[in-house]
């Protein structure tokens, strides 16, 4: 008898792709609760999405291939009912939300599904939707007009204005900043809790799991190897590790102070400390009061230290590890780039102008490892092209190596600048990888390429995967290939957009250690991303951006221990950081290593607060 609970069902599911050598799915049975909010979690290539993807009926329906086993999902078994049928009952964003906003105005879009589906009511569902969603826009504003959190918001409007008992959200945070990744979270808690809808995500940052989830479902080569309650799951240190998943940082943090051998008074030391982890932490909140007990005392209220010292929120001189940003001293000479007075805009349907950048002023030189950060809309990515010609400045000017990128065309900057692009795909042409990488090389007629190309696979770790085709590859792999062909092109600057969106952390990390190799090839580096980790641990100089102006040009600590400045510009510091500011540490710690090397150093909260570290 079927258990009215259960509003998912899947028993003995296995999918191989047409040609595949390898099913997809290995005998997959799953039960999911009826009011659930489930996290998906595994590494790239696991099976996570095409599991969702026989929720909704699109396996076997649309995307046919070698199918076993059987699917029940809100009493409906999807081999019996179309996708039509189901996508009444199973809301669905993709991870490519863009592609599902295909009418041009706001509203027109949120009630295309009821239109389609005949119902008379159609404008209202979609102003439901609309609302439910907290999209704050003209309903009559075309699509281009929005930010990417808006058009996310709106993908989500979509895929509710039919009312469905389940909605699956496939990287819900992937291309967003983190301002609009946490509204875009707290959205879905107020569907799941006050519209008693199934919440499925597919996710990698166990932060928003642990703060939202209920259930979490860990998939490793095409199985499920369980299902857990959230807190339960995150402490499952060592099977997460072999699925390559990272924990929250403040779960790490607690499970690396342990390892240091540090005398808890409750839980003793190495293996003993080790019966400690199913009280490791999985939230901020719970990190505070966890490491707040192992001082000897129960914190009521955060006490935040200068992280500082004598150092100014604007001093921009210092950079990580000694480095010197010399770009915005009067001692700075021979500049890679500068920019001045830059102002860029376009022409909107209403024959308005749209302005994007905004009087911005900035020099770059060799050394630079640059973090171009700031919310969704903030102008990172227009900047970006600026820089590479491609774009044009319509006022001040943009200089590379001294040449104006006004009146060079893009591909004779190109000898100078690679821009890599967020989509990886976008940089394959050939059919296999070690083509793409010699393709510049072989257009420019360079004597040896070959023995460049062989070194340049070899440092990126592409050499066995180097007659294979790009596009057919995991999404890590495509970042290591796009990162190659830039190098291969022997720039000054590369520059990239989002190199680590849609990728798990495990994945992220390698990407991040390739990043601190690029000073290698290159004389600068300029990343916009959202990834504050990477932002933390890789970056020795940090430029904020909002609405399309620059309003800090500094180290990684005048930026982050300046909450207003986060707060304006839709950021948010990594978890660890906030943990140890919120500890009072006379430091703010930008990783768990150092975390955790300075909580052993100072063994005991008097060393602490006072900053004596052995």
């Amino acid at each position: 008898m079927r258990d009215e609970n259960n509003i998912v069902v899947m028993e003995g599911v296995t999918f191989t792709y047409p040609g595949a050598e390898q099913s997809v799915l290995n005998g997959v049975s799953l039960e999911i609760k009826r009011g659930d909010f489930v996290a998906v979690i595994g590494g790239n290539g696991s099976g996570k999405s095409t599991l969702c993807k026989t929720l909704n009926g699109l396996i076997p329906h649309y995307y046919v291939g070698d199918y076993e086993g059987s699917v029940q999902v809100n009493g409906l078994d999807t081999l019996k009912h179309n996708v039509a049928q189901l996508s009444r009952h199973v809301g669905y964003v993709y991870q490519d939300f863009e592609n599902q906003l295909i009418r041009p105005t706001v509203l027109d879009d949120a009630g295309f599904a009821p239109l389609n589906y005949g119902f008379e009511d159609y404008m209202e569902r979609g102003r439901r939707a609309l609302r439910l969603v907290d999209l704050q826009c003209d309903p009559k504003e075309f699509i281009w007009q929005l930010s990417g959190g808006q058009k996310h918001q709106l993908a989500l409007a979509g895929a509710i204005s039919l009312d469905p008992d389940i909605l699956i959200i496939d990287e819900p945070v992937a291309q967003l900043d983190p301002s609009h990744a946490g509204k875009i979270y707290d959205l879905l808690r107020n569907l799941n809790e006050c519209h008693r809808k199934t919440i499925i995500v597919i996710e990698h940052h166990t932060e928003f799991i642990a703060e939202y989830c209920k259930t979490v479902v860990l998939m490793d080569a095409g199985r499920v190897l369980w299902s857990r309650p959230v807190k339960e799951a995150l402490r499952e240190l060592n099977q997460l590790e072999v699925s390559h998943i990272y924990p929250p940082q403040v779960t790490q943090a607690a499970a690396k102070v342990a390892e240091s051998g540090y005398d808890f008074g409750v839980g003793g030391t190495g293996e003993e400390a080790g019966v400690e982890s199913h009280r490791y932490p999985v939230t901020l909140e719970e990190a505070v009061k966890y490491f707040g007990r192992l001082q000897g005392e129960q914190r009521e209220e955060n006490v935040v230290v200068d992280p500082l010292g004598s150092m100014g929120a604007d001093d921009s001189a210092a950079g990580l590890g000694g480095a010197v940003n010399a770009s915005n001293s009067s001692n700075a000479v021979n500049p890679i780039i500068e920019v001045k007075h830059a102002r860029f805009s376009y022409r909107t349907v209403t024959r308005e102008r749209k302005v994007v950048l905004d009087d911005v002023s900035v020099t770059f030189n060799p050394g630079d490892l640059v973090a171009l950060v700031g919310n969704n809309g903030a102008g990172k990515s227009s900047f970006l092209k600026l820089i590479t010609g491609v774009t044009k400045p319509e006022a001040g000017h943009v200089r590379v190596k001294g040449v104006d990128t006004l009146r060079t065309p893009p591909e004779q900057l190109a000898d100078m600048v690679t821009y890599i692009y967020q989509n990886p795909e976008e940089m394959f042409i050939e059919d296999s990888i070690r083509k793409d990488v010699e393709f510049f090389l072989k257009a420019r007629r360079v004597i040896g390429y070959e023995q460049k190309v062989d070194d340049i696979l070899d440092s990126f770790g592409l050499t066995e995967l180097q007659h294979r085709d790009g596009r057919l590859l995991s999404g890590g792999q495509q970042r290591r290939a796009s990162l190659a062909i830039g190098v291969a092109m022997n720039p000054l600057v590369i520059l990239l957009d989002e190199p680590t969106a849609n990728l798990d952390i495990a994945t992220r990390k390698d990407i991040t250690r390739l990043l601190q190799q690029l000073n290698r090839h290159v004389e600068t580096v300029i990343v916009a991303t959202h990834d504050m980790q990477l932002v933390a641990e890789w970056a020795n100089r940090v430029i904020v951006m909002h609405q399309g102006r620059m309003i800090r040009n500094g180290t990684r600590e005048s930026v982050f221990a300046d909450a207003d400045l986060l707060d304006l510009a839709g950021l948010t510091a990594p978890q660890i950081l906030e943990l140890s500011r919120s500890l009072g540490m006379p430091q703010l710690c930008y990783t768990v290593d150092e975390f955790a090397q300075r909580w052993k150093a100072a063994g005991r909260r008097e060393a602490l607060v006072h900053g004596v570290c052995t």
